[in-house]
Parts: C-alpha cells; sequence; structure tokens
C-alpha cells in the first residue's frame, strides 16, 4: 500500500458496505454504524428541525478522521454558518471548508427582458458553480444546504430531477458522500427517488411544554436499520438522538429469585417478595402508601449492596426524603452512598425517547437493578396520547424484563384493576404482580389495607392485611376476616373484637 493511499475511497463488498459515521451516536445505533459510503442523501425537515445542526455534526466527524469536508451554502451565509457553529463549541477553521454561493448572483437588472427562461440560464450556472467548488475542494465528505433556493430556479421538477441527478452521478464517480439538505418535506419530490436514503426530521409543538423533536430514517437502500420514529433533542454540542427502544434486541440472562421489603409480613402477602426481573404495579387512592412502600423497597435493596434509581414525577425529592426519614427509612444516606439515585422528572420537558434512554443508561452504565416510577400518571403527561404511552411503556418493561431489572410502578385509581375508573387508561395487563391499596372508615377512623390482586411467577395471600404508618416504619398487621367490602369502598365488620390497633372504649 502507498503511503498515499486513501482508504476511504476503496471499493467495499455490496455485502458489508463501509458506513461513514455521524458523529451523533444515537443515529448511528439507528443506521447499526453509519450511513454507507459513497452516496447521496436526502435530509428533509422543515426550518428549525435541525438540518444544519446535523450536517456540521457529519462534516466534524469526517473531519476528526483527517477526511476532506466541504460545506456548500445557498441559503446561508458562511458568517451565518459560522454563528451556528460557534454555538455549540465548534470552530470550523482548516477542519471544514465553507462556501457560499447565492444563485440570484446570476439574476442582473436585465433578468426579465432576456428572450432566455431564466431556468435555461439560471439554474445550468448555479449548478456549474457548484461543481467548480467540489472540483476545486475534492471532497469526501459533502454538504449541500439547501436545495429550497436551487429549485426556485427550475421551472418544473423534470428538469431539477436532471440537475440534481447529473450532481449525484458527478459525486459518486469522486466516492463522495453527501448530504442534501432540504425543507420541502415531501417523498413527491424529484430528489426523493434519486437519493441512497432519506433522513426526516421532524418538530412538534405539544399544547404545553418545549418542542418535542424526532426522526426518522424513511429510505436506506441496502443497509439495516433501525425503524420508525426516534426522539431527539438540540443542546450545545449537537444532537442528541435517543433511539427507539427494541426489547427483543436486549436478551440475557437474569436470575431468578425475589426482592424483599424488609417486612416480613408484607413479603409473606406476596408469597416471598416481589419477584426479581418483573414488573410490579402499586395500585390504588392517593394517600393509601403506594410511594412510601416503593421507598422501603428502594432502601431495603440498597441496603443490600444493590444500586436503585428512581425517578420521581409527582413531588419534590426533597418531600420524598423528609418523608421517608420520618418514617424510619435512611434514603438520604443511601443517595449519599451511590447506591439510589433519585431524579425529579419534569414531563413537560423530557420526550419518552429520552426518558427510556435514561433509564437504559442506568442500567447499563450504572448496573442498577431496580426502578421505580412514581408515577404513570406523569409519565401519561409526557406521551401524546394514552396509546403511545402502552406502548413505549411495554417494550420498556420488556427490556427491564429481559435485563433482570425490577420495576415498581406507582399509579392512582380506585377500585380494583378492569372496573369504572377515573384513570385514562389499564397498564395493569403488562404487570406481573399488583399490589392494591384500600382505605376504609371504622370506629370514626380511617384506615388503610393492602392485598395482592396478581402475582404470575407463583402464589400468593389472597386476603387483605391492614397497613400502618410510623415513626418505626411501615407495619403490616393480620388479615382482615372479620371485614367484608373494604374492595368496594363499604366496609361492613362482622366480628367480634376490635380490629389490631383500636381500643376499647372504657
Amino acid at each position: 500500500m502507498s503511503a498515499d493511499h486513501d482508504p476511504s475511497r476503496d471499493e467495499v463488498s455490496p455485502e458489508f458496505p463501509q458506513r461513514a459515521e455521524t458523529g451523533i451516536e444515537g443515529l448511528d445505533a439507528v443506521l447499526q454504524g453509519g450511513l454507507p459510503r459513497n452516496h447521496a442523501y436526502l435530509v428533509q425537515g422543515r426550518h428549525g428541525s435541525g438540518k444544519t445542526t446535523l450536517a456540521l455534526q457529519f462534516l466534524q466527524a469526517g473531519a476528526a478522521r483527517g477526511e476532506r469536508a466541504l460545506y456548500l451554502t445557498t441559503c446561508e451565509s458562511e458568517e451565518e454558518v459560522r454563528e451556528v457553529a460557534r454555538s455549540h463549541g465548534w470552530e470550523l477553521d482548516g477542519d471544514v471548508v465553507l462556501h457560499y454561493h447565492n444563485p440570484q448572483e446570476f439574476l442582473g437588472p436585465e433578468a426579465d427582458q432576456s428572450i432566455f427562461q431564466p431556468a435555461e440560464v439560471e439554474l445550468p450556472q448555479t449548478m456549474v458553480a457548484l461543481r467548480e467548488m467540489i472540483d476545486q475542494v475534492d471532497p469526501q465528505r459533502l454538504v449541500i444546504d439547501s436545495l429550497g433556493e436551487i429549485r426556485l430556479l427550475a421551472p418544473d421538477g423534470r428538469r431539477f430531477r436532471r440537475q440534481v441527478l447529473d450532481l449525484k452521478e458527478n459525486l459518486r464517480s469522486r466516492r463522495c458522500t453527501t448530504l442534501i439538505c432540504d425543507d420541502h418535506r415531501t417523498e413527491d419530490q424529484p430528489v426523493y427517488s434519486i437519493v441512497h436514503g432519506v433522513i426526516d426530521l421532524e418538530q412538534l409543538a405539544p399544547d404545553y411544554g418545549s418542542d418535542r423533536r424526532r426522526l426518522r430514517v424513511a429510505k436506506l437502500r441496502g443497509a439495516t436499520y433501525t425503524s420508525g420514529f426516534h426522539d431527539f433533542r438540540i443542546v450545545t454540542g449537537g444532537l442528541q438522538v435517543y433511539p427507539r427502544l427494541v426489547a427483543a434486541e436486549h436478551r440475557e440472562v437474569s436470575e431468578a429469585g425475589t426482592l424483599s421489603s424488609g417486612v416480613e409480613e408484607l413479603d409473606t402477602l406476596f408469597g416471598g417478595g416481589i419477584d426479581r426481573g418483573g414488573a410490579a404495579l402499586f395500585l390504588g387512592p392517593s394517600g393509601t402508601g403506594k410511594s412510601v412502600l416503593a421507598t422501603r423497597f428502594a432502601v431495603t435493596t440498597a441496603e443490600k449492596g444493590a444500586r436503585v434509581a428512581m425517578y420521581v414525577f409527582d413531588e419534590r425529592v426533597q418531600t420524598l426524603q423528609k418523608r421517608a426519614k420520618g418514617l424510619g427509612m435512611d434514603l438520604e444516606s443511601q443517595v449519599e452512598r451511590g447506591r439510589v439515585d433519585v431524579r425529579q422528572v419534569d414531563p413537560a420537558e423530557l420526550s419518552p425517547g429520552e426518558f427510556s434512554h435514561i433509564v437504559r443508561r442506568a442500567v447499563t452504565e450504572e448496573e442498577v437493578e431496580l426502578v421505580v416510577i412514581d408515577s404513570l400518571a406523569g409519565y401519561l403527561n409526557a406521551m401524546p396520547s394514552e396509546r403511545f404511552l402502552s406502548l413505549h411503556l411495554h417494550e420498556l418493561l420488556a427490556y427491564l424484563n429481559e435485563l433482570g431489572v425490577t420495576v415498581l410502578m406507582v399509579m392512582n385509581q380506585h377500585g380494583l384493576p378492569g372496573t369504572p375508573r377515573q384513570t385514562p387508561f389499564d397498564v395493569s395487563y403488562i404487570a406481573d404482580s399488583v399490589l392494591l391499596f384500600h382505605t376504609f372508615e371504622f370506629a370514626g377512623a380511617l384506615h388503610r389495607a393492602i392485598s395482592v390482586y396478581k402475582r404470575r411467577e407463583g402464589p400468593h395471600e389472597d386476603t387483605l392485611r391492614e397497613l400502618r404508618f410510623g415513626p418505626d416504619g411501615v407495619t403490616v398487621g393480620r388479615p382482615l376476616k372479620d371485614f367484608q367490602g373494604i374492595v368496594t369502598g363499604s366496609p361492613v365488620y362482622l366480628g367480634q373484637q376490635l380490629p389490631h390497633g383500636e381500643d376499647e372504649e372504657e
């Protein structure tokens, strides 16, 4: 091999195409390694969707590998492009060649009186000017941003398509990987069928909260990729793409067993504890102790040396820690030791794809064994509709199950699963275990009770037990066999003695 040999210009096997990394970790994961080299790709989306940022990251990644990179802009000046780059902390000098070409420069005051159609002069001259700059730099990575200004010079789609096709063949002969940006987002445009692949960028405006962005690889010839929509965010440093979670791609052999709460009576009620690697749903009205028991499981798991991640949607972290301390649970020290990571989640600022990405990194990089989601009502607010909530949640739980990670989910609901309810969705069918929380009135006081509604992987008690909280922690009493109708909300006491903890009147 000669000293000046350029490996990026080599022919590659069609079975194993060489990929050009985009410089965006999540997008490269979606593309399963990057874009097949030496082809042209269309990046389309409305203004502000992230096309320029993506293109600059693509060129920066190539320049870092020693590849010649050229950015041809027809709609923004060179200084404007450099301002965008500097906003992300990038300096393009010496790494990426920028060239601003204004198609309108061929128009003169006599243009309206010309005997030629404008497209017969302006479009060919513009394409010649672009090719001359490409010949001068001979890039290995090229960005043309954007086709919108060039399209305005064409009288019809046929001529425009022919010019773009000629440009594509010229680039292919010189072994160049090209991104063509366009704000004309449709499958009917002439360029769509010419390019080797298409990446769609979308910017969505929810009724409340920050804008949501997502992308989709609409086309990629001769290569595999992860289809569907993938959420992304534009931050300082470029695009952060969160690939759609596919649980079937992450299969591992997990360890069987149960997870203890540290409360013997509660574990007995569960038939030994929550099944390791399963999903448990804590279901009941507000104020019945769902979050308290979830915290009890988290602290006990951390005390045994395992890592726990708690995602709190509905209350402040300080409130959670203060309540735990008042109930004799030392959550704060476990947080300080790094065994429990409690994160406040703002559903108005977090997309479901980003949340799945955060959980995934906690499991793979921090070796988290227990995940607590408190509550699903907050998770619902991050979703566009209940149908998508179930799909996202089902895939996330399946993924965590494959890795042997236990999940506790808290959800407000009155009554039994499947009965008329106030919540807009039912996720009990995807949970492996369901623990029901109840309230009832007796002797002029409110009482709490718990019961196990289902456990897929083993037997459990079918009784209701009284649940109490105090400075000494969580207390689970004996089965409430002398009551009837607690679940329906209209309890009737049938016994002769008062329940546990009640005093006879003197």
